[in-house]
């Protein structure tokens, strides 16, 4: 996901190719982004700008306007959410001032009040009608506004905008007849609700917006601010920079609570018919839509940025922000960056957080002067490094200097661009190919900063008659070397230390008596304090984010002294040691000696097999092994075929599953349920019942049993998922706490208050650890069981399952 468009990549490996020995060397020598600025071609540019063309992040009124009636199609049809998502999209596309862009903010208020969003529905209104919303509209939407003021128990303002929408309609002479008399009755109703309500003031229930709870104070670690006084920074030449136990740790404690040094969130997948002409639009709902592009935060109405139709904001404040840290930049480069992909552009927006002068100050200091990029880089003693370190360090310190590298100068190591810089990027252990297409996506992206004067709003000289706006530059300029210098170590540091920011998304089923929880990658960020886990198979802590905060606290007992472990991918309960380590091996480059790894390879268990694509016999329901050949492991059994058979049979299943989830997304929950009892009784014919698949078929049912109403079936189905989520992720893992929260809240439902009650507590234990005992998911599992215990006696001995 962090890589540039495909086109742009086979574009580049075909240059690689083509390229003489001594190029070659000059690439991968001193200074490539001068080698690299007169490599890039003017094909190479024309096939950019066609990409760039098919990723439109302009504003388009006919984009706004298809957005706006795809909206209203979901709102004919009562899917609110969805409607207010696309007319959010709608929001983006129109130009500020533009005829469009208050029939939007209009329309995208209705599905907000439908929602029962009642302040960002004000919000909208308040859009609308300064956007210039026709006049002879204005009625309708100022009664809206009313009810909303009605219902948060401002009775007062409700009667003056009634008031308003009285005046202009006894001053609209082509409003008559049942229209007119529809309006005046509205007017009446809801001026009764305000008189009532001014007599008789009811209390008014407010809605929280529930920021994470999980955000912990810590007492102030004076050497690694955001850590707790339980952890201590150290260093050693077998492990690099790593965290210890400075005292004795119990599951559950916060370790670490650190904010994004930078972040962006990571786009939707856009697919474009290759030879398309036209604009395509696409309806679907993506990260880019749901969530902030500043802080990340869940958004329902977003703030459109002013001049593209891309970056989208949960308020004012944070567009603001944005613009005036970075996106000011960005702005009119949306196209190319969403081209060049997500590590690309985490780079640029790391430099124009820390700012030019801290960004040259690092360079210079650890390149020289001249920015010998890899003669630096590869005198290094990367030797030194641990095996398990995506941190590492840049060799000893000597004397006078700090004592751990990326610490500043009273020996703090915290979220800074200083601690960002020091992050080791292993230039010499990435392949010259993959150097090359990094280097030519910085040249590329450096070349449209300076042609568009955007080097110089950077600097901070803006000049509004600038000789070098728009000219093709044959050379680069001092500065922006050293910004692009510093952009190409931070694409290779992505590699080994960017951190998936993840979220919970939530859908509710059965009237929202039952919340299903998923968990999805957000974005990609800097997090240089967290960098500095070194990996183990078997982690000791658990990570959770809020926003573009992070919060790290332990799984298990960490004893003093002992060094404290994150996972960064391959788990030892979702695959065996020699996936893993090849895994590990590619993509972080040390072969993987954690504690889980040597046991495993010590015991003669060479390869466990994934329980995520393992298929069984068709006949006898046993394992299939082998290579492009499976045959059953059954000596009885002589059943053979082809890997490619059951791969195929597999996608057209995962294929229908997909369309009984639409289904229940559209609330055609027959339809749905009888889909998937096909699915699984296909899937038990071929899949291991252990394959993650039979767990989300198993979950889609208990989804749609618990939507009908159907408990006792619900919580069957969900207990036959529990048990493969945790054969994949183990009985103590955060997936397995949401699934237990999911069967409580069936459980709960269905009066099944014996096994709800154990199970409560399970889901408790498990999620205290992984989100704190104050997160929004415990508190609501002790309300739940507070409840139950408050049942009369006679109702608590009911202990039959659901």
């Amino acid at each position: 996901m962090g890589l540039p468009a495909e086109p742009w990549r086979v574009q580049v490996a075909r240059r690689w190719a083509a390229l003489e020995p001594a190029q070659r060397a000059q690439v991968s020598g001193a200074g490539p982004l001068r080698c690299c600025w007169r490599l890039l071609r003017p094909e190479d540019e024309a096939l950019l700008r066609a990409l760039c063309g098919r990723r439109g992040a302009g504003k388009e009124a006919a984009a706004a306007s298809f957005y706006r009636q795809a909206g209203n199609a979901r709102f004919r049809r009562g899917d609110f959410a969805a409607a207010a998502a696309l007319y959010s999209k709608a929001v983006s596309h129109a130009a500020p001032g533009s005829p469009e862009l208050p029939l939007c903010f209009a329309n995208r208020s209705a599905a907000l009040f439908r929602l029962q969003r009642l302040q960002v529905c004000l919000e909208d209104i308040e859009r609308a009608l300064a956007q210039g919303y026709p006049a002879r509209l204005q009625p309708k939407v100022l009664l809206r506004k009313a009810e909303c003021l009605l219902l948060l128990g401002r009775s007062g303002d409700a009667a003056e905008a009634l008031g308003v929408v009285e005046s202009q309609v006894a001053g609209d002479k082509g409003l008559m007849g049942a229209a007119c008399h529809t309006l005046l009755s509205q007017i009446e109703q809801l001026r009764a609700q305000a008189h009532e309500q001014e007599s008789d003031p009811a209390p008014v229930s407010v809605a929280l917006d529930k920021a994470w709870e999980g955000r912990v104070s810590l007492e102030q670690n004076s050497h690694l601010p955001g850590a707790s006084l339980s952890v201590r920074l150290s260093f050693d030449a077998s492990r690099g920079r790593h965290l210890v136990a400075a005292q004795d740790i119990l599951p559950g404690e916060s370790l670490l609570n650190e904010e994004a040094f930078v972040s962006v969130l990571n786009p939707g997948e856009q697919v474009l018919p290759p030879d398309s002409v036209e604009t395509t639009w696409d309806t679907s709902i993506t990260n880019e839509d749901l969530y902030c592009h500043h802080c990340l935060k869940q958004l329902l109405a977003s703030v459109p940025c002013r001049g593209c139709s891309y970056a989208k904001y949960c308020s004012q404040e944070c567009a603001q922000l944005a613009w005036e840290r970075y996106h000011r930049v960005e702005c009119s480069l949306g196209a190319l960056l969403l081209t060049l992909g997500v590590f690309c552009h985490v780079a640029l927006r790391t430099v124009l957080v820390a700012g030019f002068a801290e960004v040259s100050r690092l360079v210079k200091q650890a390149y020289g002067n001249d920015q010998e990029f890899h003669t630096a880089e590869t005198g290094r003693k990367y030797a030194d490094e641990t095996p398990n370190s995506r941190s590492g360090t840049e060799g000893p310190c000597e004397k006078g200097e700090s004592p751990i590298p990326g610490c500043d100068g009273r020996g703090q190591y915290q979220s800074s661009y200083q601690a960002v810089f020091h992050l080791v990027p292993h230039a010499e252990k990435h392949s010259p190919e993959h150097k090359f297409l990094c280097c030519l996506s910085v040249v590329a992206l450096c070349k449209k900063l300076q042609e568009a004067d955007l080097e110089a709003t950077f600097l901070g000289q803006d000049s509004p008659e600038s000789q070098h706006k728009g000219k093709v530059c044959e050379t680069v300029s001092a500065e922006l070397e050293i910004l692009g210098e510093a952009m190409l170590r931070h694409m290779l540091q992505l590699q080994c230390n960017a951190q998936a920011v993840t979220g919970i998304q939530e859908s509710g089923s059965g009237g929202g008596t039952v919340v299903n929880r998923e968990q999805v990658r957000l974005a990609t960020a800097f997090f240089p304090v967290l960098s500095l886990l070194n990996h183990s198979c078997n982690p000791s802590t658990s990570v959770m984010f809020s926003g573009t905060a992070v919060t790290v606290r332990a799984s298990q007992p960490i004893p003093r002294g002992q060094e404290i472990f994150h996972c960064y991918g391959p788990h030892r309960c979702r695959m065996g040691a020699a996936e893993r380590r090849q895994r590990l091996l590619s993509q972080y480059f040390f072969v993987c000696q954690c504690q889980a790894c040597q046991e495993e390879l010590g015991s003669d268990i060479t390869c466990i097999p994934s329980t995520t694509d393992a298929f069984c016999c068709p006949h006898c329901q046993a394992s299939m092994q082998g290579e492009d050949l499976l045959q059953c492991s059954t000596e009885a059994c002589a059943f053979a075929v082809s890997r490619d058979r059951l791969s195929g049979r597999l996608r057209d299943l995962q294929g229908r599953v997909g369309r009984a989830l639409e289904l229940l997304k559209d609330n055609k929950l027959e339809q749905a349920v009888e889909l998937l009892l096909m699915c699984l009784m296909d899937a038990e014919h071929f899949l291991s019942p252990k394959h993650m698949l039979m767990g989300e078929i198993e979950d889609h049912l208990a989804r749609g049993y618990a939507s009908l109403g159907n408990w006792q079936e619900a919580a069957r189905h969900l207990r036959s998922s529990i048990r493969v989520v945790e054969a994949c992720h183990g009985s103590s893992s955060v997936e397995m706490g949401h699934e237990l929260f999911k069967l409580a809240q069936i459980l709960f439902n269905g009066f099944a208050v014996s096994e709800a009650l154990s199970t409560i507590q399970r889901a408790e234990e498990v999620l205290s650890v992984h989100c704190g005992s104050g997160s929004a998911q415990v508190q609501e599992l002790k309300e739940m069981k507070a409840c139950l215990l408050e049942l009369p006696r006679n109702l608590l001995p009911r202990t039959e399952n659901p």
